[in-house]
Protein backbone atom coordinates (compact mmCIF):
# COMPACT_ATOMS: atom_id res chain seq x y z
CA UNK A 1 0.00 0.00 0.00
CA UNK A 2 0.88 3.66 -0.54
CA UNK A 3 0.52 6.98 0.48
CA UNK A 4 -0.94 10.08 -1.30
CA UNK A 5 2.24 11.22 -1.91
CA UNK A 6 3.69 8.30 -3.37
CA UNK A 7 0.81 8.22 -5.57
CA UNK A 8 1.32 11.24 -6.99
CA UNK A 9 4.75 10.63 -7.94
CA UNK A 10 3.25 6.98 -9.50
CA UNK A 11 0.87 8.70 -11.80
CA UNK A 12 2.77 12.32 -13.00
CA UNK A 13 0.15 14.53 -13.90
CA UNK A 14 -2.30 13.23 -11.13
CA UNK A 15 -3.84 16.89 -9.78
CA UNK A 16 -4.17 16.22 -6.08
CA UNK A 17 -7.37 17.78 -5.89
CA UNK A 18 -9.04 15.70 -8.21
CA UNK A 19 -7.83 12.70 -6.21
CA UNK A 20 -8.97 14.53 -3.24
CA UNK A 21 -12.45 15.01 -5.25
CA UNK A 22 -12.87 11.24 -6.35
CA UNK A 23 -12.12 10.14 -2.91
CA UNK A 24 -14.92 12.79 -1.85
CA UNK A 25 -17.44 11.13 -4.01
CA UNK A 26 -16.50 7.84 -3.41
CA UNK A 27 -14.59 6.75 -6.87
CA UNK A 28 -11.90 5.67 -5.04
CA UNK A 29 -12.20 3.62 -1.13
CA UNK A 30 -8.62 3.91 0.03
CA UNK A 31 -7.74 2.64 3.74
CA UNK A 32 -7.36 5.49 6.22
CA UNK A 33 -9.22 8.60 6.60
CA UNK A 34 -7.84 12.28 5.37
CA UNK A 35 -4.16 13.19 5.44
CA UNK A 36 -3.57 9.18 6.19
CA UNK A 37 -4.84 7.30 3.29
CA UNK A 38 -3.28 3.88 1.94
CA UNK A 39 -3.70 3.27 -1.46
CA UNK A 40 -3.96 -0.65 -2.27
CA UNK A 41 -2.75 -1.94 -6.12
CA UNK A 42 -6.70 -1.80 -6.99
CA UNK A 43 -6.95 1.59 -5.98
CA UNK A 44 -4.10 3.08 -8.37
CA UNK A 45 -5.73 0.76 -11.05
CA UNK A 46 -9.32 2.46 -10.54
CA UNK A 47 -7.44 6.05 -10.01
CA UNK A 48 -5.29 5.62 -13.46
CA UNK A 49 -9.18 3.83 -14.97
CA UNK A 50 -10.52 7.22 -14.03
CA UNK A 51 -7.84 9.14 -16.06
CA UNK A 52 -8.07 7.06 -19.06
CA UNK A 53 -12.28 7.41 -18.99
CA UNK A 54 -11.69 11.25 -18.24
CA UNK A 55 -8.50 12.49 -20.90
CA UNK A 56 -8.63 9.89 -23.59
CA UNK A 57 -11.69 8.71 -23.66
CA UNK A 58 -13.46 12.11 -22.97
CA UNK A 59 -16.01 10.93 -20.63
CA UNK A 60 -17.34 13.99 -18.98
CA UNK A 61 -17.12 13.83 -15.04
CA UNK A 62 -20.65 14.06 -14.50
CA UNK A 63 -21.64 10.66 -16.54
CA UNK A 64 -18.15 9.13 -14.84
CA UNK A 65 -20.71 8.02 -11.58
CA UNK A 66 -22.94 6.02 -14.22
CA UNK A 67 -19.86 4.55 -15.93
CA UNK A 68 -18.03 3.29 -12.82
CA UNK A 69 -21.16 1.96 -11.90
CA UNK A 70 -21.78 -0.07 -15.13
CA UNK A 71 -18.09 -1.11 -15.03
CA UNK A 72 -18.40 -1.88 -11.88
CA UNK A 73 -20.98 -4.11 -12.46
CA UNK A 74 -19.61 -6.02 -15.30
CA UNK A 75 -16.30 -6.82 -13.20
CA UNK A 76 -18.84 -8.06 -10.43
CA UNK A 77 -20.65 -10.48 -13.10
CA UNK A 78 -17.44 -11.58 -14.23
CA UNK A 79 -16.15 -13.03 -11.00
CA UNK A 80 -19.92 -14.34 -10.55
CA UNK A 81 -19.50 -16.23 -13.67
CA UNK A 82 -15.78 -17.64 -12.83
CA UNK A 83 -17.30 -19.11 -9.88
CA UNK A 84 -20.00 -20.48 -11.25
CA UNK A 85 -17.72 -21.89 -14.18
CA UNK A 86 -14.97 -23.25 -11.51
CA UNK A 87 -16.71 -26.74 -10.40
CA UNK A 88 -18.15 -26.94 -14.04
CA UNK A 89 -14.91 -26.76 -15.40
CA UNK A 90 -13.33 -29.07 -12.80
CA UNK A 91 -15.31 -31.74 -14.10
CA UNK A 92 -14.44 -31.79 -17.46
Amino acid sequence: MIGVEVLLTVIPGLPKSDLERWIANNWIKPDGRDGAYRFADIDVARVKLILELRDELEVNEAALPVVLLLLDQVYDLRRQIGRINAPVSRRD
